[in-house]
């Protein structure tokens, strides 16, 4: 069990539950998002002298690679909900000795008060933008922020297939005649239902799932960005897991449960042991495929 929890689930889910406190996983997952941070920090097109806003900071990953890639001479500052996330990339910063080049604003991405307005020359935001209810609202203070000619770089999980996935898992489900021999279908299905919304009025209520990547595009355009470039990178690979307890004890985004989470209250001692004799070869033997959906976009905010 985890001890360092901090009861703030953003900060839980980032240091602990993303990769089930397994430090082999987490190495892994660092240097995959080491990958999505050096795209978003291709986009924002950094120099010398700058001053770059991250938004959604979390441990501090994007501000510290563009530190690592700039320079002494680069400003960063780093702006997050959580404040112990906050404190944890305050600690990475001094860590690698740069914390005189940071500052740390606790605000929402759609609330950027702290920051006046015309005062940074970059803006970057990495898997943020997914959890903010009022998506037109962030953009319009990224735009504010942002100086003349200002860069904006986003990349976000598009999750949107995810639920779409939940909801096709429903209508089988329910499509099965009583008494029909398939038991894993319904299985699967509540698995799913539990990390994703699975009807469609709740997949379009939900900000996490009920957005494109086009969607994204057109809300960067209606802010006053122009020069917009956007690449979709889907990436399907064999499973990153294959530890069972990792599996189990990871989850896909901060608002969801993980699995071992999932079968301990919403599955019956039986079906826990029929889910697992089928599920659990399946991960060990590194046969549980994984997608990837990432949109990166980056803009610029017209002079004049």
């Amino acid at each position: 069990m985890n001890t360092d929890a901090t009861g703030d689930l953003w900060a839980d889910w980032l240091l602990h539950k993303r990769h089930a406190d397994d430090p082999e996983y987490g190495r892994a997952v660092l240097a995959a998002t080491t990958g999505y941070a050096d795209r978003v920090l291709d986009g924002a097109r950094l120099a010398a002298g700058m001053t770059l806003l991250d938004v959604g900071a979390g441990d501090g990953l994007v501000g510290l690679r563009a530190i690592e890639r700039i320079g002494a001479s680069l400003r960063v500052w780093m702006a997050d909900r959580s404040m112990p996330l906050l404190r944890a990339a305050r600690a990475r910063a001094d860590a690698a000795g740069v914390e005189a080049q940071c500052a740390f604003l606790c605000c929402p991405a759609d609330a950027l008060a702290p920051v006046a307005a015309a005062t940074v020359d970059a803006l970057t935001t990495r898997a943020a933008l997914a959890y903010v209810a009022d998506k037109a609202a962030a953009l319009a203070e990224f735009h504010r922020v942002l100086k003349p000619g200002g860069r904006l770089s986003i990349g976000e999980p598009v999750f949107q297939d995810e639920a779409l996935a939940a909801n096709a898992l429903r209508a089988a489900a329910a499509a099965q005649p009583a008494g029909a021999a398939d038991e894993l279908l319904p299985l699967l299905h509540r698995w799913k239902a539990a990390q994703f919304p699975d009807e469609p009025a709740a997949i379009g209520a939900d900000p996490l799932v009920n957005f494109s990547e086009r969607d994204l595009l057109n809300l960067v355009h209606a802010a006053g960005f122009r020069r917009i470039h956007l690449e979709l990178h889907i990436d399907v690979s064999d499973g990153a897991v294959t530890s069972w307890p990792v599996f189990l004890g990871s989850s896909p985004h901060p608002l969801a449960p993980a699995l071992g989470e999932i079968l301990a209250a919403r599955f019956a001692p039986r079906e826990r042991e029929y889910f697992e004799g089928i599920l659990r070869p399946i991960v060990e033997s590194g046969g549980a495929m994984h997608t990837d959906r990432i949109v990166y976009i980056n803009a610029v905010k017209p002079d004049g």
